[in-house]
């Protein structure tokens, strides 16, 4: 397989900082567990070990408001969304716009 063929394989699999990067979005407004699952493509497994982890590094924020969780990206997770897009761009992974 050459180097081209392993780069487009590579471009259709979402790395681990891609799937937070969507979760990070997602709950950019806030976003109830769910909503963060379908909206990242997750299944419930996975959004427990993402969770976790983002939890744990204050990339997101966890509220309870009316018995019901919400989870909003916290201000480490909006700067880390804005300096993985720019590594992106850096690394033509991304469209400047």
């Amino acid at each position: 397989m050459s180097l081209a063929e392993r780069l487009k394989v590579l471009a259709r699999k979402r790395s681990y900082l891609d799937v937070l990067s969507d979760i990070l979005l997602v709950a950019l407004d806030g976003a109830k567990k769910t909503h963060i699952m379908y909206r990242a493509n997750l299944s419930y497994s996975q959004l427990e070990v993402y969770l976790n982890f983002a939890l744990l590094r204050g990339l997101l924020e966890r509220h309870v408001d009316n018995e019901s969780e919400v989870y909003v990206t916290s201000i480490k997770g909006k700067i880390f969304l804005y300096e993985f897009r720019r590594l992106k761009r850096l690394l033509d992974l991304e469209s400047s716009t």
